[in-house]
C-alpha cells in the first residue's frame, strides 16, 4: 500500500490533489502504526534527497488543507538526512541559473527546519524530528549546531508563553532541543548543556498554564540531567535474575536450569564527581512530580528513573528519600500521584533497594487507599491506580524472599482495593497488580483462587465486588478481618450514599464469617460513629447497624438462638436510644434530615425484622411517629431521594406492624387499628401529592391481621384518591402509588369468595375493584413533564394483572365474562399505543394474561385466535420495545371483532405520531392489514364502521378537562396517510357511499368553529384526500375547502391552497381540463394571507371555476357570531 502511494507522490504527472490525497493517506498510516517504525520505510537513496527537498520547498506553511502533505515530507526529509556522505557533495553539482546564487543542500535542509518549528499545525512536530536527524550528522554538527542552538535559544527567550504565538514557537523550540539532547552523542551536546538548562530556568516553564509546554519542559531537563552524567549501569542497583513465571509457579523444573542475568558493571569510579547541573535538574524533576498534569508528573517519574540510574548509590538514595517525602499527608494528591509513579520507575529499574522496602511498603499501602474529600466529591483516584502500579512493578523487581515479610500486607491492601475501590479502573489495577504478584512471587496465600474469583471482568460491577465476590474472598481467613476493618474504616463513612449503602450490605453478608468479632467489635466500634458529628458517618454507621443486627439474627435463628444471645445488653440498648439521641440533638431537620430518616427507617425495618425485644416500650410509639412524621414531611425531601425514603418508611412501617402491633397470632391490637387505619385514610386527603402518595404506600404495606375489618374503608378511601378532580389533576404519582397499594392490598388479605367485604377480596367487593383499576386505564393527563397518566396506565395494567392472576388461581368464577373483555381490550390497545417502554409493559401483561401457566384466566374472548397470532414462544422472543417487531403482530388483531375498536383507537394515535419509527412501522403495519382486507366487503365494511365509530366517540375531545384530545389530531393524520395509500379506492367506484358521506360529516363537526391550527391543518388534508369520492360528496368537500379559503387565520388560507393545488395536481378528473390552467393560476398567484375581502373575489372565483356554489354572508346579529364564524 505505502509503495502505491508512493509511486503516486514521485510520479512528476500526479495533479497535486492526488498527491496531496496519497500524503494524507500516508499520514493516517503514520497514525496508526507511529512515525518511528514508518520512518524505516521511506526510500532513503542519495538520489531521493533533492526531489524531497525540492517538493518540501514548493509546499505553502500557510495552507491549512494540505498539511498532512508537509508533515509527511518532513519525515521524508528527516529519513533522507541520514545518508553516509557529506552534504556539500550535493552543491558542486548543482547547476545555477544565470544571475542566481544557488542556496547549499546544508542551509536549505536547516532553513526549512527552522521555518517549520514556527507553525501551528503537526507539521512542527515533523520539523523537530528533521532537526534532531540533521544537527545530529557529523558534517552539520562542527558547522551548524552552535548556530541552530543559539538561535533556538534566543528564540525561546524571546517568546512568552501568555501569547499563542509564543505557546507555538516555544513548544518548536522545546520539542526541537530535546530530540537533540536525546538523539545525539554526550561529547556534542555536553559543551551546550549548561547554556541550555540555564535558558530554560529564565524560561519559569512550571508556571505556565500550557501542559505541553511544561511536559516538554521536564522532557528537555531530564535529558539534559542524562547529558550531564556518564552512561552507564549502576553496579549497585538490584537485580532479580530469573523471572519465569513457571519457576515461580513450580510448572515444571525450569528453575534448576535458570541461567543468572549478566550484571553490567560500570567502567568508572563509583565516586566520580557528579555535575553541578545535575542537582538542579533532579530538583526540577522532584518539582515535576507535583505537576497539576498527569502527563508531566509521568514524565518527571520517567526522568528520575533514569537519572538516579546513573547516580552514585548514595545520591540515588537521597534522591529516594526526597520522593518519599513527596507521600506525606502535608501534600498535595497530585504530589502523592507523581511520588508513586516515581517509586514504581525506581523499583522497575531496580534502583530502589530492599533496605528501603519497609518504608516504601508502608507509604504505598497509604496510597492504596488514599482518597481525599473535596466537597460533593473526592480525589485520590489516580493515586490508589499509581500506587496498584507500584505493587506490579515490585512483583516483576524483586525476588520472593526480599517482600517475603510484606506479602501478608500487599495481599491484604490489593483484595481491598480490588473489591471495594469506588473507581472500577482501580479495581481493575489491584486484580492486576495482584494477579502480577501471584504469578511473579507465588507467595500470596489463596492467589489462584482469588484471581480467578475476581478477575478483569468480574470487578467491573461494583454491586457485584461488594456483594458476592467480596463474600467469596472472606472465606479465606487471612483476608476476612482486614477486609471488614476496611468496611469500618473506610467505606461505612464515604463521601458516596451508594458506597456506604453498599458497604453496609456487604458487612450482612460478612458477619456470618466472623460473627463473634462483628458481636464484640465491630458493633460497639459502629454505635459510636452512629453519633458522630459528621453526617456521612452517622449515616453509614447507622445502616451498618441495621445490616449487622439482621446478620447476626439470621445466624442465630440457624442455630436455634435468639439474636440478644450474640449481643449483650449495652449493645442492644445502644440500638434502642438511637433514634431518641438523634431526635434529641434534633438531627432529622436540615439538609442532613432526610439521610438519618432514611438510615433510621432501615433500622427500624432490621430491628424489627430481628425481633428485638421492644415489645410494649416507649421506643415503638417513637419509631411509629418518625414513619408517620417522613411520610407526611416527603414534599420537603429533595426529588433525588423521595422514592427511596419513602420506600424505607414504608419497609419500616410494614415490619414494624408484623413484629409489634399483634396482640394474638394473626389478631391485630385494637388500639392501633382503630387509631392507625383511621388517621392514614384522612391523610390519603391531603393537598400535597407526596404526601398521599406516602400514605398510600402505607396502606399497600399494612400487614392482612390490620386491614381486617377495615378492608372496606381503606378500598374507598385509595379508589377516591385515584379519580380525577380538577384540583388533584396533576397528581398522577399519587394515583400510581394508590392503584399498587390496591392490589398489594388484595394480595395481603387474599381472595374468598363469599366472606364480607371488610375481610377479603369476595364476590361483593371485586367488581368495584375492577372498576378503579379499568377507570385509570384512560388516564392521559399531560403537563410540563409529559404524558405523566402514562405512569397511571402502567401501574393501572400491572394492578390488573396481578388481581386478574390471583383470582385465577384461587377463584376464577369471581371474574366476569365482560370484565375480562374490557381488561384485555384495555391493554391491547395500550399495547398498540406509541410509547415504547409502555407499550412493551402492556404486552408483556397482555401475553402474561394470555398464556397464563399456573390456572388459565377464563373468558379471553378469541383465545384460540389469540394463541395462533401470539404464540407462546413469542412471550420472550419478541422485543415489543421495537415497533418494527411489536406492530406487525398487533395490528393483527383488527381481524378480531372484540379488539378492533381499542387496537384502532391506539393505532390511531401511533400512525398520527411525531416519532418517526413509530409512524412508519404502526403505518406499514396498518396497510398490510388493509391489503389483507380490500377483496373482502364484509371485512372492510366491519373495519370502516369501527373507523367511523373511533372517530364520532372522539369528536372535540380536546376540549374536556381531561385532554383526551390527543386521538383527534392523530386520526385526522391516519385519515390523511389511509386516503392518500388508496385504502378506500373500493369506494371510490360507487357515487355517495356512506362510509364517505358519514367522514365528511364528521369531518365538518370536527372543525367546526375550531381553533386549533393543528387540527384545521390536519383536516385539510383529509377534505384534499376525499376528493376522489364522487358524486355530491366532492361537490360537498370542494365546498368545505372553499369556506377555509376564506379562513379568519391567514395560515390556514395558505395552507388549503397548496393543499387545493397539490391535490388539483394528483386527482385529474376533479378540475375539467378547459378550466385546469386558470385554476392553477388563481391558486398559485393569488396572496392568500391578503385581506379577506380581496381573498373572497379570488376563492369567489375559484368557486365558479370549480363549479361549486359561491358560500353566501350570513347576516351578523352578535359580535361573538362574527368571531366564529368561516366566511
Amino acid at each position: 500500500m505505502m509503495n502505491l502511494l508512493l509511486d503516486m507522490v514521485q510520479d512528476k504527472t500526479s495533479p497535486d490533489t492526488l498527491v496531496h490525497l496519497a500524503f494524507k493517506f500516508l499520514y493516517i498510516i503514520t497514525k496508526v502504526r507511529g512515525h518511528k517504525i514508518f520512518l524505516r520505510l521511506f526510500p532513503h537513496e542519495v538520489a531521493d534527497v533533492q526531489p524531497v527537498l525540492n517538493m518540501i520547498s514548493e509546499q505553502n506553511p500557510t495552507d491549512h488543507e494540505t498539511w498532512e502533505t508537509r508533515y509527511m515530507l518532513l519525515l521524508w526529509l528527516s529519513v533522507t538526512c541520514l545518508i553516509p556522505f557529506d552534504l556539500s557533495r550535493f552543491d558542486g553539482n548543482l547547476g545555477t541559473q544565470p544571475g542566481q546564487a544557488q542556496m547549499p543542500i546544508m542551509d536549505r535542509v536547516l532553513q526549512i527546519a527552522e521555518s517549520y518549528l514556527l507553525v501551528s499545525d503537526k507539521a512542527r512536530d515533523a520539523a523537530a524530528v528533521l532537526v534532531s536527524k540533521f544537527i545530529t550528522r557529523p558534517d552539520v554538527k562542527q558547522r551548524k549546531m552552535a548556530s541552530f542552538l543559539d538561535w533556538s535559544l534566543s528564540t525561546l527567550s524571546c517568546s512568552s508563553f501568555h501569547a499563542i504565538n509564543g505557546v507555538i514557537a516555544m513548544d518548536g523550540m522545546l520539542q526541537a532541543l530535546a530530540q537533540i539532547f536525546k538523539h545525539g552523542k554526550r561529547e556534542d551536546c555536553l559543551p551546550y548543556a549548561n547554556i541550555v538548562l540555564q535558558c530554560l530556568d529564565n524560561c519559569r516553564l512550571s508556571e505556565s498554564n500550557q501542559t505541553l509546554l511544561r511536559k516538554l519542559g521536564v522532557k528537555l531537563v531530564q535529558r539534559l540531567g542524562l547529558t550531564f552524567l556518564k552512561p552507564k549501569v549502576a553496579d549497585w542497583r538490584y537485580q532479580r535474575g530469573s523471572r519465569s513465571l513457571a519457576a515461580n509457579l513450580q510448572l515444571c523444573a525450569l528453575a534448576q536450569t535458570e541461567q543468572k542475568m549478566p550484571v553490567v558493571r560500570s567502567d568508572g569510579d563509583e565516586d566520580y564527581d557528579v555535575p553541578e547541573g545535575v542537582e538542579s535538574v533532579i530538583e526540577q524533576l522532584l518539582v515535576g512530580l507535583k505537576d497539576r498534569d498527569t502527563v508531566v508528573r509521568w514524565s518527571a517519574a520517567k526522568g528520575i528513573g533514569r537519572m538516579a540510574g546513573r547516580l552514585p548509590r548514595e545520591l540515588a538514595d537521597d534522591v529516594v528519600g526526597s520522593v518519599l517525602d513527596c507521600l506525606s499527608f502535608q501534600e498535595t494528591d497530585k504530589a502523592w500521584h507523581g511520588g508513586c509513579l516515581a517509586l514504581a520507575e525506581l523499583g522497575r529499574r531496580g534502583l530502589l533497594l530492599p533496605s528501603r522496602l519497609p518504608e516504601v511498603v508502608a507509604v504505598i499501602l497509604r496510597a492504596v487507599t488514599y482518597e481525599e474529600k473535596r466537597g460533593a466529591f473526592s480525589v485520590g483516584a489516580n493515586v490508589r491506580d499509581a500506587a496498584c502500579y507500584v505493587c506490579w512493578a515490585f512483583a516483576r523487581a524483586y525476588d520472593p524472599q526480599e517482600l517475603e515479610s510484606f506479602v501478608a500486607a500487599i495481599a491484604s491492601a490489593l483484595v481491598v482495593a480490588s473489591v471495594f475501590d469506588r473507581n472500577v479502573n482501580c479495581r481493575r489495577a489491584a486484580s492486576a497488580a495482584f494477579q502480577e504478584n501471584v504469578g511473579r512471587q507465588g507467595t500470596f496465600p489463596h492467589g489462584i483462587d482469588i484471581v480467578t474469583t475476581a478477575d478483569y471482568f468480574a470487578v467491573g460491577n461494583t454491586a457485584n465486588c461488594f456483594l458476592v465476590i467480596s463474600v467469596s474472598i472472606a472465606g479465606f481467613p487471612e483476608y476476612t478481618q482486614p477486609m471488614i476493618d476496611h468496611l469500618i474504616a473506610k467505606k461505612v463513612s464515604h463521601w458516596d450514599g451508594s458506597i456506604r449503602e453498599l458497604s453496609a450490605k456487604a458487612l450482612h453478608k460478612l458477619a456470618p464469617r466472623a460473627p463473634e468479632y462483628f458481636a464484640t467489635h465491630v458493633l460497639p466500634t459502629l454505635l459510636v460513629m452512629a453519633l458522630s458529628p459528621d453526617l456521612h458517618t452517622r449515616h453509614g454507621a447507622i445502616l451498618a447497624c441495621a445490616e449487622v443486627t439482621y446478620a447476626l439474627y439470621k445466624l442465630a435463628a440457624q442455630r436455634g438462638r435468639t439474636v440478644t444471645d450474640y449481643l449483650d445488653e449495652k449493645v442492644v440498648q445502644s440500638l434502642k436510644q438511637i433514634h431518641q439521641q438523634l431526635s434529641g440533638r434534633h438531627l432529622y431537620r436540615g439538609l442532613g434530615g432526610q439521610l438519618m430518616r432514611q438510615a433510621v427507617c432501615v433500622l427500624i425495618e432490621n430491628l424489627s425484622l430481628s425481633r428485638m425485644p421492644f415489645k410494649g416500650d416507649p421506643v415503638i410509639d417513637a419509631w411509629q411517629w418518625l414513619i408517620d412524621d417522613t411520610l407526611r414531611s416527603l414534599h420537603l425531601v429533595s426529588s433525588q431521594s423521595r422514592q427511596q425514603v419513602k420506600d424505607s418508611a414504608v419497609l419500616a412501617l410494614a415490619a414494624l406492624c408484623n413484629e409489634y402491633y399483634q396482640k394474638e397470632p394473626r389478631e391485630a391490637s385494637p388500639a392501633v387499628q382503630e387509631v392507625l387505619i383511621p388517621r392514614y385514610l384522612v391523610e390519603l386527603q391531603s393537598p400535597e401529592e407526596m404526601v398521599r402518595c406516602g400514605f398510600a404506600s402505607a396502606l399497600g404495606a399494612l400487614p392482612g391481621f390490620l386491614l381486617r375489618g377495615r378492608l372496606r374503608q381503606v378500598l374507598e378511601g385509595l379508589s377516591a384518591v385515584t379519580r380525577i378532580s380538577p384540583q388533584d389533576v396533576s397528581f398522577a404519582e399519587a394515583r400510581k402509588d394508590s392503584l399498587r397499594a390496591i392490589a398489594r392490598i388484595c394480595q395481603t388479605v387474599g381472595v374468598k369468595a363469599e366472606a364480607a367485604p371488610d375481610e377479603a377480596v369476595c364476590r361483593q367487593n371485586v367488581a368495584q375493584v375492577y372498576t378503579t383499576l379499568l377507570a385509570c386505564m384512560g388516564d392521559y393527563t399531560t403537563d410540563s413533564r409529559g404524558d405523566m397518566g402514562a405512569w397511571v396506565r402502567e401501574a393501572a395494567m400491572s394492578s390488573l394483572m396481578d388481581l386478574t392472576l390471583l383470582l385465577a388461581q384461587t377463584q376464577p368464577e369471581l371474574i366476569e365474562a365482560h370484565t375480562c373483555e374490557r381488561v384485555m381490550c384495555c391493554v391491547a390497545q395500550q399495547a398498540s399505543e406509541k410509547i415504547d417502554r409502555f407499550r412493551a409493559h402492556a404486552a408483556h401483561v397482555f401475553l402474561t394474561l394470555l398464556h397464563s401457566d399456573s390456572s388459565p384466566v377464563p373468558h379471553v374472548p378469541h383465545r384460540r385466535e389469540l394463541e395462533a397470532l401470539l404464540p407462546r414462544s413469542e412471550v420472550s422472543s419478541v422485543n415489543w420495545n421495537a415497533p418494527s417487531q411489536a406492530f406487525p403482530r398487533i395490528t393483527q388483531l383488527l381481524g378480531l371483532p372484540t379488539y378492533r375498536y381499542h387496537v384502532l383507537l391506539g393505532l390511531a394515535v401511533s400512525v398520527g405520531g411525531l416519532t418517526e419509527s413509530t409512524v412508519k412501522h404502526s403505518t406499514q403495519s396498518l396497510f398490510e392489514y388493509m391489503k389483507g382486507v380490500q377483496q373482502d366487503p364484509q371485512a372492510l365494511g366491519s373495519f370502516t364502521g369501527t373507523l367511523l365509530q373511533v372517530f364520532e366517540d372522539n369528536l372535540l375531545n380536546d376540549r374536556r378537562v381531561v385532554p383526551l384530545g390527543r386521538v383527534s389530531v392523530s386520526l385526522l393524520k391516519m385519515l390523511d396517510h389511509m386516503l392518500a395509500n388508496g385504502c378506500f379506492d373500493i369506494f371510490t367506484r360507487e357515487e355517495n357511499h356512506p362510509f364517505c358521506v358519514k367522514l365528511l360529516a364528521l369531518c365538518k363537526e370536527e372543525i367546526k368553529k375550531s381553533k386549533n391550527t393543528q387540527k384545521l391543518r390536519s383536516s385539510i388534508t383529509v377534505l384534499c384526500g376525499m376528493v376522489q369520492f364522487c358524486g355530491d360528496v366532492r361537490k360537498k368537500v370542494l365546498l368545505q375547502l372553499m369556506l377555509l379559503l376564506c379562513h379568519p387565520f391567514p395560515v390556514i388560507r395558505k395552507t388549503t391552497a397548496s393543499q387545493v393545488y397539490e391535490m388539483v395536481l394528483t386527482y385529474s378528473g376533479v378540475v375539467s381540463a378547459d378550466t385546469l390552467d386558470e385554476v392553477m393560476a388563481v391558486l398559485s398567484d393569488t396572496v392568500w394571507d391578503a385581506e379577506l375581502p380581496v381573498v373572497r373575489q379570488q376563492r369567489n372565483r375559484l368557486c365558479d371555476l370549480l363549479g361549486v356554489p359561491q358560500p353566501q354572508l350570513v347576516p351578523k346579529l352578535l359580535y361573538s357570531r362574527i368571531r366564529s364564524m368561516y366566511i
